[in-house]
């Protein structure tokens, strides 16, 4: 039995259906990594600001020291606005992780199935044709047998007749030693 085009499909279906995950789980790890960047970006934001503090103190510039400390102020809301977003998308990606998982799984027992019908129609096919090489040999060799036992038929019916023509060339050549004599 070949392999039904039922699980070819199937194979088909779990293929599209991992890549579709995979896809997915990588769009998600895409906006993950933007987050921590956007996060990395914030936690610099914050230390220009607290540099630009420490060299307002320096120079005495109060201008310099109002900016410095907004943005530090301003770093710190959107990390606290960024950490629970950063929280959702690592829940997002292993999520998707777990479904792309799964349905790398759900591929690899269709290909398995498969693999296995290929494999039992190859043992099939080559036990057919080791059983045909065995019909073809037995049939050659009864053929044999057959053609051997009616020549060994043959030879003892005709080893009766041979003899009497043996007694009878015997006979006729006595007769013919006795004439010449």
């Amino acid at each position: 039995m070949a392999v039904s085009r039922a699980l070819r499909r199937l194979l088909r279906i779990r293929d599209l259906e991992e890549e579709q995950s995979r896809l997915a789980l990588e769009a998600s790890l895409d906006d993950l990594h933007t987050l921590q960047h956007a996060l990395a970006a914030t936690t610099e934001r914050d230390r220009q600001g607290r540099r630009l503090v420490q060299a307002s103190a320096l120079n005495g510039e109060i201008r310099d020291r109002t900016a410095g400390l907004e943005e530090t102020r301003s770093a710190d809301r959107f990390a606290l606005v960024l950490g629970p977003r950063i929280a959702d998308a690592e829940q997002d990606v292993m999520s998707l992780r777990e479904d792309y998982l799964d349905k790398r799984v759900e591929r690899r027992q269709a290909e398995t199935l498969i693999e296995e019908a290929t494999a039992r129609d190859t043992l099939d096919a080559d036990r057919r044709s080791q059983q045909a090489l065995d019909d073809w040999f037995g049939n050659r060799r009864h053929g044999q047998d057959v053609e051997e036992k009616a020549c060994e038929a043959d030879d003892s019916e005709s080893a009766p007749r041979g003899r009497a023509l043996d007694a009878e060339k015997a006979a006729s050549e006595k007769t013919l030693d006795r004439s010449y004599e």
